[in-house]
Protein backbone atom coordinates (compact mmCIF):
# COMPACT_ATOMS: atom_id res chain seq x y z
CA UNK A 1 0.00 0.00 0.00
CA UNK A 2 1.12 3.81 -0.89
CA UNK A 3 0.93 6.79 0.85
CA UNK A 4 -1.30 8.23 -2.04
CA UNK A 5 -3.96 5.29 -2.21
CA UNK A 6 -6.52 5.76 0.38
CA UNK A 7 -7.86 2.88 2.02
CA UNK A 8 -11.56 2.89 2.38
CA UNK A 9 -12.54 4.60 -1.02
CA UNK A 10 -15.19 2.99 -3.27
CA UNK A 11 -15.96 0.14 -1.23
CA UNK A 12 -18.92 -0.91 1.46
CA UNK A 13 -17.16 0.31 4.40
CA UNK A 14 -16.48 3.79 3.30
CA UNK A 15 -20.38 3.88 2.40
CA UNK A 16 -20.81 2.68 5.98
CA UNK A 17 -18.44 4.79 7.54
CA UNK A 18 -20.53 7.76 5.42
CA UNK A 19 -23.83 6.82 6.92
CA UNK A 20 -22.21 6.47 10.48
CA UNK A 21 -21.17 10.60 10.11
CA UNK A 22 -24.21 11.82 8.97
CA UNK A 23 -26.07 9.48 11.87
CA UNK A 24 -24.03 11.16 14.68
CA UNK A 25 -24.04 14.81 12.52
CA UNK A 26 -28.18 14.68 12.76
CA UNK A 27 -28.22 13.79 16.28
CA UNK A 28 -25.49 15.96 17.36
CA UNK A 29 -27.42 18.65 15.92
CA UNK A 30 -30.74 17.76 16.66
CA UNK A 31 -29.35 17.23 20.14
CA UNK A 32 -28.22 20.80 20.34
CA UNK A 33 -31.50 22.36 19.01
CA UNK A 34 -33.54 20.85 21.85
CA UNK A 35 -31.17 21.90 24.89
CA UNK A 36 -31.80 25.19 23.27
CA UNK A 37 -35.47 24.49 23.05
CA UNK A 38 -35.42 23.44 26.90
CA UNK A 39 -33.39 26.27 27.89
CA UNK A 40 -35.49 28.95 26.23
CA UNK A 41 -38.35 27.32 27.68
CA UNK A 42 -37.11 27.69 30.90
CA UNK A 43 -38.93 30.87 32.43
CA UNK A 44 -41.84 29.13 31.45
CA UNK A 45 -42.24 26.05 33.09
CA UNK A 46 -40.90 28.01 35.99
CA UNK A 47 -44.30 30.29 35.80
CA UNK A 48 -46.23 26.66 35.03
CA UNK A 49 -45.23 25.42 38.55
CA UNK A 50 -45.51 29.11 40.76
CA UNK A 51 -48.82 29.70 39.16
CA UNK A 52 -47.34 33.23 38.37
CA UNK A 53 -49.76 35.64 37.68
CA UNK A 54 -47.99 37.20 34.31
CA UNK A 55 -47.84 33.60 32.71
CA UNK A 56 -49.15 35.54 29.17
CA UNK A 57 -46.48 38.26 29.97
CA UNK A 58 -43.51 35.83 30.16
CA UNK A 59 -44.66 33.36 27.31
CA UNK A 60 -44.66 36.16 25.11
CA UNK A 61 -41.64 37.96 26.05
CA UNK A 62 -39.89 34.24 26.08
CA UNK A 63 -41.26 33.99 22.09
CA UNK A 64 -40.08 37.32 20.96
CA UNK A 65 -36.77 36.53 23.10
CA UNK A 66 -35.95 33.89 19.68
CA UNK A 67 -35.33 37.15 18.02
CA UNK A 68 -34.06 39.49 20.45
CA UNK A 69 -32.41 38.02 22.98
CA UNK A 70 -32.20 40.41 25.77
CA UNK A 71 -35.89 40.18 25.63
CA UNK A 72 -35.80 36.14 27.31
CA UNK A 73 -33.40 37.93 29.75
CA UNK A 74 -36.26 39.91 30.79
CA UNK A 75 -38.62 36.58 30.71
CA UNK A 76 -36.07 34.97 33.26
CA UNK A 77 -36.18 38.06 35.62
CA UNK A 78 -39.72 38.33 35.74
CA UNK A 79 -40.46 33.95 36.13
CA UNK A 80 -37.60 33.96 38.66
CA UNK A 81 -38.46 36.98 41.05
CA UNK A 82 -41.56 37.28 43.06
CA UNK A 83 -42.57 40.70 42.54
CA UNK A 84 -44.88 41.16 44.98
CA UNK A 85 -42.46 40.08 48.08
CA UNK A 86 -40.12 42.73 46.40
CA UNK A 87 -42.24 45.48 46.27
CA UNK A 88 -43.10 44.60 49.82
CA UNK A 89 -39.84 44.63 50.41
CA UNK A 90 -38.49 48.45 48.66
CA UNK A 91 -41.87 49.39 50.84
CA UNK A 92 -40.42 48.28 54.27
CA UNK A 93 -36.82 49.88 53.55
CA UNK A 94 -38.57 53.29 51.93
CA UNK A 95 -40.51 53.33 55.24
CA UNK A 96 -37.52 52.50 57.50
CA UNK A 97 -39.02 49.14 58.67
CA UNK A 98 -35.84 47.34 57.57
CA UNK A 99 -34.51 46.30 60.71
CA UNK A 100 -37.35 44.06 61.44
CA UNK A 101 -37.44 42.81 57.64
CA UNK A 102 -33.60 41.28 57.74
CA UNK A 103 -33.63 39.36 60.83
CA UNK A 104 -34.10 35.87 60.81
CA UNK A 105 -36.84 34.03 63.16
CA UNK A 106 -34.96 32.67 65.94
CA UNK A 107 -36.17 29.74 67.96
CA UNK A 108 -36.97 30.41 71.90
CA UNK A 109 -34.17 29.53 73.95
CA UNK A 110 -33.44 26.55 75.62
CA UNK A 111 -33.26 26.45 79.66
CA UNK A 112 -29.05 25.92 80.34
CA UNK A 113 -28.67 22.68 82.20
CA UNK A 114 -25.85 22.17 84.71
CA UNK A 115 -23.55 20.16 83.10
CA UNK A 116 -23.53 22.21 79.57
CA UNK A 117 -22.63 25.43 81.38
CA UNK A 118 -19.65 23.80 83.17
CA UNK A 119 -18.77 22.16 79.97
CA UNK A 120 -18.62 25.29 78.41
CA UNK A 121 -16.39 26.77 80.57
CA UNK A 122 -13.94 24.21 80.87
CA UNK A 123 -13.48 24.75 77.25
CA UNK A 124 -13.36 28.39 77.50
CA UNK A 125 -10.49 28.01 80.07
CA UNK A 126 -8.39 24.99 78.15
CA UNK A 127 -8.69 27.75 75.53
CA UNK A 128 -7.94 30.67 77.23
Amino acid sequence: MSLVSMPFVDSGVDTALHIVAAVILIGSVAAAAYGFWRIHELPIQKAHTQEHHQLGLITALTWIGFIWHWVWVLAVFIAFVDGEQALRRIRDIWKGDDKTAGEPIQAAPTPATPCSSTAMTEKETEHA
